[in-house]
């Protein structure tokens, strides 16, 4: 298996979204191609693939920002396709988006999970996560 950064918008890229976006959300459609397109080119977003045989079989976003007090980062929309849970890929992109921010320059990196994806929380926990007491906010607009 290998983690690839996605430099290109591709048809396969579309298609695993297609599978892969409904196994971590049930609100959120897949992305379009030019969505998609503007990720990759984004200079604060990193989107990386867990490839093996041509297959995408995971994806996770890092997000790595400047602010006035440090660079930080964020991983986002981690999601692995059920039918290759267990197999390490979840630990090994989390692994290189973690390798990547700090080359980066990055003093953290956060994420959130809900507490109903249990297999998610043990993962963060394993690979060195630490849950935080703070109160995570959101605005609709």
């Amino acid at each position: 298996m290998q983690i690839i950064e996605v430099t290109e918008a591709t048809d396969d890229l579309v298609a695993a979204f297609e599978r892969l976006i409904p196994q971590l959300s049930s609100s959120n459609p897949p992305p379009p191609k030019e969505f998609l397109a503007d990720i990759v080119a984004s200079q604060a977003s990193h989107l990386y693939i867990a490839v093996e045989d041509g297959e995408i079989l995971g994806s996770l976003t890092l997000v790595v920002f400047p602010i006035p007090t440090a660079i930080r980062a964020w991983i986002e929309d981690v999601v692995v396709d059920g039918a290759a849970n267990g197999r390490g890929i979840g630990t090994a992109l989390n692994e290189h988006a973690l390798a990547e921010a700090k080359a980066m320059g990055a003093s953290t990196v956060d994420l959130t999970s809900r507490p109903s994806r249990e297999a998610a929380n043990r993962l963060y926990r394993r690979i060195g996560f630490e849950a935080r007491e703070t109160n995570v906010y959101r605005y609709k607009l």
